[in-house]
């Protein structure tokens, strides 16, 4: 096995190729994160109680219900993402002329496989680095990030999330090599 960094590593045998991305963020972005979680919880059980507190007929109970519908919300979108960035993997596998990509959370999730010789124009994502959308998307507070991309049957596939740009550099003659490696191969039918 193979480290390209503290979170990314490569196990290369047998004819497959494996890569494993934590989405672990640093020590202290992901205390902020969780700090940040609970805090935002602890706010809204607050309004919970406080609405339960009013009398029938106010009008602030329908305020504060409509403000709790907006916290369930986000608290939803950011608990996933607390989530993900605690025991989230991307998993990566070229095997059997298929590239298999699977967001893993608690060994659980959705594997999607694309046929290599399907695979064209696999490389970074042209990113605009300066653009506000991409600063949302490299934030630990979501699940994103993507760097990398191919297409397959007319259609972009975007992976690799929360790749730093060396990784990701480091990550793509790899994925090409391995692609290559899999169409070479002779196809084997039953």
């Amino acid at each position: 096995m193979e480290y390209l960094s503290e979170r990314v590593s490569v196990d290369r045998k047998d004819g497959r190729t494996s890569v494993v991305i934590s989405a672990r963020l640093s020590g202290a972005k992901q205390t902020m994160l969780v700090t940040w979680f609970v805090a935002w919880l602890i706010c809204g059980l607050y309004v919970m109680y406080a609405r339960t507190r009013l009398p029938e007929g106010d009008v602030a109970r329908q305020y504060f219900l409509v403000f709790l519908a907006f916290w369930a919300y986000f608290a939803v979108l950011v608990g996933k993402a607390v989530l993900w960035r605690l025991k989230g993997f991307e998993l990566w596998r070229v095997k059997d002329g298929t590239l298999t990509v699977k967001d893993s959370l608690f060994g659980y999730g959705k594997a999607t496989s694309y046929f290599v010789d399907n695979i064209h124009g696999m490389g970074l994502l042209n990113i605009d680095p300066r653009s506000w959308k991409w600063q949302l998307n490299q934030s630990g507070w979501v699940i994103g990030g993507e760097r990398l991309g191919f297409e397959h049957m007319g259609r972009k596939v975007v992976f690799g999330k929360g790749l730093s740009e060396e990784e990701a550099r480091r990550l793509v003659p790899l994925l090409k090599r391995a692609l290559t490696e899999q169409r070479a191969k002779p196809a084997t039918g039953c």
